[in-house]
């Protein structure tokens, strides 16, 4: 039987580094193979010229009527700063107890924030934000643990403060979840 799989899909030019990286990290925190592939998909028509940001609502919505099939998961990443209509910005956004997300580079280069540059760090934020956002497919909501990755971040600040792991109780609720969806 071959292996269930999740999908990373990148929109825009991302550094080897970077989605290297971010492979690494989704893999061993999920305990699945991840492919990665390169999106076919124009975002500028996701494009809002007063708010300088992309629709992150109509992206997901747009997102999942395109991916490929076969996967388990799918995350979809850009470099666009992304917001939904009653927020300023996100980092990201997933289909709770769904199959997709997607986040953003965007707002998590230190350069943003009159910093210099952390390219390490930058990847850290990006798989805080992507597991985070795949724990939402898994039907996790945000955790009030200090650490644990399902904790809100509203700030670049929440993400650097929180780890990439999950806490004890929420990696046990996301084991159950994973058994039934590899079945």
């Amino acid at each position: 039987m071959k292996r269930k799989k999740f999908i990373i899909i990148t929109c825009g030019l991302f550094e080897r580094k970077t989605k290297n990286q971010l492979l690494k990290d989704v893999s061993q925190i999920f305990r699945v193979d991840v492919d990665l592939m390169e999106c076919t998909m124009d975002i500028s028509q996701f494009y809002n010229p007063a708010r300088r940001q992309y629709n992150a609502d109509l992206m997901l919505e747009a997102f999942t009527s395109r991916a490929p099939e076969g996967y388990l998961r799918y995350m979809n990443i850009s470099r666009g700063d992304l917001f939904i209509p009653i927020l300023t910005y996100i980092f990201g956004q997933a289909q709770l107890n769904g199959k997709y997300g997607i986040a953003s580079l965007f707002r998590l280069r230190n350069e943003l924030y009159g910093l210099p540059a952390d390219d390490a760090l930058m990847r850290e934020r990006l798989s805080k934000v992507v597991v985070h956002e795949l724990g939402h497919t898994f039907g996790l909501i945000h955790c009030r643990q200090p650490v644990c990755v399902m904790r809100s971040s509203t700030y670049v600040e929440d993400l650097d403060q929180k780890g990439l792991q999950f806490c004890p109780h929420c990696r046990e609720q996301l084991d159950e979840r994973l058994k039934t969806v590899r079945r």
